[in-house]
């Protein structure tokens, strides 16, 4: 394989229904994978061509059973397994043992009556599990525990394909009927980690599901370098245009007014306990309690005479107990504030790049972009930028293969400037 760009090979790629399989590699003319720290689960998209000579129809839709189409003669009707197994440069991408599931299927289009082109949505078989979950119970103790009970409980998850990060605060709660998603989801930004500040993402990538604090996600090494510069390296098949970008998009680059509406450098926060009737206040300020973990420098704050933004909250006390005493229910005091901040201020910086296919790649994975320095003086010193490059935490991620490229198309995202970061490692 001359470059990790080029058209990757498709070692596995069926479709499976009632004990029929399809062999659709020779069929297969694109096929996109999709991974993001918001989503619970992954997605995925496929197109084929197909003339007819697939597979001999059902009788009960076809008495002759004439060999037809796939989307005819399977038929295709939703939640037939995809198993693909797709070989790159730099790695694999297999669901050969987890398959994804038909999630829909777009009308076909047709060319004269001679062919079908098909495009299916994929979906991973947890998320058709989770729409028929419903949960009722009721839960106590350490986010992380209730967390992994709920996966296994309700979706059957294995221990091995479920990472947690160590979590140090407790919540009650009742399932309120809702799915296990939703409920998941709505406890990251209630959830303490050990270290750092509060606020935790729930995603599913290729190696299971991630219930990953932020502060934590931030501090791991860097997976790859990427750089940018006008040029490739000697020529084509030089191994380090494999970490070239192709492209470079800029989505956000700080927006000071809207970070003061959110109250990211400077809030007041009131919390109003209903046994006293008394009020609380605190006020949580950027500049004076920083952060523990950054992808870049210090934040620059800009110059603030008081807060921006006021939160309110009632302290939740005796809501699963018999009377309204005892300790109060993961004191929102300790969390509320920080999680807030630290989700608006993850999102200063947004860009989208396209670097060849590198499977190895995950959603939640950090990367390190060196954009080239525009100056005009000497770059004997280093040519990157000291400002744009550095660190950079991947919250998209989508690899697409087609007959002619394979590329990794990432939303990255980043709270700080800076190439070094101020924290140690």
């Amino acid at each position: 394989m001359a470059n990790a760009s080029s058209p990757s090979i498709y070692e596995i790629m069926t479709i499976d229904k009632d004990g029929k399989t399809v062999d659709l590699r020779p069929a297969t003319v694109k096929f996109s994978y999709y991974e993001s720290l918001l989503s619970p689960n992954i997605t995925a998209s496929m197109s084929f061509v197909d003339t007819g000579g697939s597979i001999k129809a059902d009788s009960k839709y076809d008495p002759q059973e004439r060999i037809t189409t796939v989307y005819n003669g399977l038929p295709i009707t939703g939640a037939e397994k995809i198993k693909f197994k797709i070989q790159s440069k730099l790695g694999t991408l297999d669901f050969t043992t987890n398959p994804l599931l038909v999630n829909g299927v777009s009308p076909p289009g047709a060319d004269q009556g001679t062919r079908q082109i098909v495009t299916l949505d994929l979906v991973s078989e947890s998320a058709i599990k989770n729409q028929e979950a419903t949960v009722f119970a009721k839960y106590r103790g350490n986010i992380g525990n209730t967390v992994k009970k709920i996966l296994s409980d309700y979706l059957e998850v294995s221990s091995d394909k479920v990472d947690v990060d160590e979590v140090k605060n407790s919540y009650n709660f009742i399932g309120n009927s809702r799915n296990p998603f939703e409920i998941i989801c709505s406890l990251g930004p209630k959830t303490i980690p050990s270290e750092g500040l509060s606020g935790f993402f729930f995603y599913e990538t290729q190696d299971g599901f991630k219930y990953k604090a932020i502060d934590k996600l931030i501090s791991t090494a860097p997976k790859s370098v990427y750089y940018r510069n006008d040029g490739l390296e000697s020529s084509i098949d030089n191994d380090s245009n494999d970490y070239k970008m192709a492209s470079v998009s800029i989505q956000k680059n700080q927006n000071v007014i809207n970070a003061l509406k959110s109250g990211v450098y400077l809030s007041r926060n009131l919390f109003f306990d209903p046994r006293t009737l008394e009020y609380a206040e605190i006020i949580t300020e950027l500049g004076k309690d920083g952060l523990k973990s950054s992808l870049g420098k210090d934040v620059d704050i800009p110059t603030e005479n008081s807060f921006t933004r006021t939160h309110y909250h009632i302290v939740d006390i005796g809501t699963l107990e018999k009377t309204a005493a005892g300790e109060i229910n993961n004191d929102p005091k300790e969390y509320q504030a920080t999680s807030s901040t630290r989700y608006n201020l993850l999102f200063t910086q947004i860009i989208s790049i396209t670097v060849p296919c590198n499977p190895n790649l995950r959603a939640g994975d950090v990367i390190r972009c060196e954009f080239e320095m525009i100056t005009q003086g000497s770059k004997e010193q280093g040519y990157a930028d000291p400002t744009q490059s550095g660190n950079y935490l991947i919250l998209n991620l989508c690899h697409d293969f087609t007959p002619k490229r394979s590329f990794t198309s990432l939303t990255l995202v980043r709270d700080t400037y800076g190439l070094y970061t101020s924290k140690a490692g």
